[in-house]
């Protein structure tokens, strides 16, 4: 379950999602970095993302889960800056030929925050909690599917033997949600646990007050990074009002926000005061996905009419001030192998009304098209807590103009848990639901057949419900070969195949946008899905 923002049945997502310099320095994942000798300041950080319902990123699995748990929270390997995967955890690993088998050194001398040793056995058995159903995991069960067994061969070497061959296992491996947790805390309650999960990271958990914050301190044990953290606590408030986030953070009451708007972004683009980290999220776009099981949406041509009906570019240049960039590819800008096709969404009403002239819908009497004495009607539940007011304005605005092709869209502001009811209900045929995972795997999440079946979680990535046997295929092949020049070629067919069917509407990168106090330095670090990692931040002077 690693999506932009969800949890309770998830990705991201999984299943998932913020000027020049700092967005280098922030667009890939980092090895451990330096820290700044220790102080005892405490910063306060202020997330407009929906609160998780459990802090332990192994149940569930979404983005806001993911973005809390980096502080305490480490995985077995990282990516550098060029999406290279470099040791954490884990010191080295081999695989074996046939790919069927993978051998991993744990490293030396690493505790988690209750003072227990890191060891092959511990990772082990967090192996075994993800993908115990439960659990209830999504993102991690999907990434580890083809993991058969995981086996301590030794005190600090790992063994996993695999189902079929994984080309994505170390990108997999490197997310948050599959972070190791220490043993003695899995041990403990579901409930327990995910008030206060256990790691190696550069802080612990000493409190979660439900709707309110949560409270961070520096960890004794941490041996990961080059020292200890430099800040003293951390205080991780949930507020939820952008307006509000932006006003503390202005006053000093705050000192890095989330899910900073557009206007908000471009208003402090000129002050010294505040500055803006650009994180853009792997895996997935954000994007409209068409619901092809059901309804209108089933008929190709009915899907290409509103994909070239309507014309998103001028609402995103408008609503969202330069911070997002218009995108015809089902792959982040961060991902090396994502495809284009700009032609397929030109804009071409005449052609969007002939399209569904030669599929049988004619306008009725109220401008609305029927067919066989139906109205052709869209439902859009709009998950309040994953679409930002810009991102809702621009649906109302792709609402308008497919009016104008006698589409009628009736989009439904929902909370978390309705929106999740609804999907979970096939009550939908469009979706905007956005996935986090490292690398082009994500596609097979998003649109292999398989990804119709819920996790454990009750979570189902493949909200278009794509169906193909062929699409199937290239994704099983990419996700198995080791020879990187045939998966991209098998992921470029695989791209093609989703955009020339016209599955889904692309619209930019996952919004990951963070505004933060020029009194603070050392900001920039991130980890593989675009979480700011604070173990090196500290106040200046």
């Amino acid at each position: 379950m690693n999506t932009h923002r969800r949890f309770p049945r998830i990705a991201v997502p999984a299943a998932l999602l913020l000027g020049s310099a700092l967005a280098l320095s922030a667009c890939a994942a980092t090895t451990p970095g330096t820290s700044t000798a220790p102080t005892n300041d405490t910063l306060v950080y202020a997330s407009g993302d929906a609160e998780p319902t459990c802090l332990d990123p192994h149940v569930g699995g979404n983005y806001p889960q993911s973005l809390l748990a980096s502080q305490f929270l480490e995985q077995l390997v990282s990516q550098d800056k060029n999406g290279d995967i470099k040791p954490w955890l884990a010191k080295a690993w081999t695989t074996s030929p046939d790919g069927l088998t993978w051998t991993f050194t744990v490293a030396d001398n690493v505790k988690f925050s209750d003072g227990t040793p890191l060891d092959a056995a511990a990772v082990v058995r967090n192996i075994e909690h993800v993908k115990d159903p439960e659990t209830k995991s999504s993102t991690g069960y999907l990434a580890l599917a083809k993991v058969e067994k995981a086996t301590a061969t030794d005190t600090n070497t790992v063994t996993l033997n695999l189902s079929q061959p994984d080309s994505a296992l170390l990108e997999s491996l490197s997310q948050p949600w599959l972070a190791i947790e220490s043993p003695a805390g899995l041990a403990r309650s579901q409930d327990e646990n995910c008030q206060a999960p256990i790691g190696t990271g550069a802080f612990v958990v000493d409190s979660w007050k439900r709707q309110d914050s949560v409270q961070l301190s520096r960890n004794p044990h941490y041996t990961t990074g080059n020292g200890e953290a430099a800040l003293a606590k951390i205080s991780w408030r949930f507020i939820p009002d952008s307006a509000t986030r932006i006003a503390a953070l202005r006053s000093g009451d705050v000192q890095i926000i989330d899910n900073a708007q557009p206007d908000t972004i471009a208003s402090s683009a000129a002050s010294d005061d505040i500055k803006h980290l650009d994180a853009p999220r792997p895996g997935s776009v954000n994007r409209i996905e068409f619901n092809s099981s059901r309804g209108p949406l089933a008929d190709e041509r009915v899907r290409e009419a509103l994909v070239r009906g309507v014309d998103v570019n001028a609402g995103i240049k408008t609503l969202f001030f330069g911070t997002a960039t218009r995108s015809y590819s089902p792959l982040s800008s961060v991902e090396k192998l994502g495809y284009s096709e700009p032609k397929l969404f030109d804009t071409d009403v005449a052609a969007a009304k002939k399209l569904l002239d030669d599929a049988g819908w004619v306008p009725g009497t109220d401008g609305i098209r029927e067919k066989d004495g139906q109205k052709l009607t869209l439902a859009f539940p709009v998950s309040t807590n994953q679409s930002i007011p810009a991102e809702q304005s621009l649906f109302e605005q792709i609402q308008q103009q497919a009016k104008g092709l006698g589409i009628a869209i009736t989009i439904t502001p929902l909370d978390l848990s309705s929106w999740y009811e609804a999907l979970g209900k096939n009550e939908y045929d469009l979706v905007s639901a956005p996935y986090t995972k490292v690398g082009p795997d994500v596609l097979r999440i998003l649109y292999h057949s398989a990804g119709i079946t819920p996790a454990p979680s009750g979570y189902f990535a493949n909200h278009a419900q794509v169906n193909l046997p062929a699409l199937d295929d290239l994704l099983t092949r990419a996700a198995e070969t080791g020879d990187q020049t045939e998966r991209a070629s098998l992921y470029e067919q695989a791209q093609k195949t989703i955009l020339e069917g016209y599955y889904i509407l692309p619209l930019y990168d996952q919004q990951n946008h963070f505004l933060y106090s020029g009194k603070l330095k050392g900001v920039g670090e991130v980890n593989s899905v675009g979480n700011p990692l604070l173990r090196g931040v500290s106040f200046a002077g």
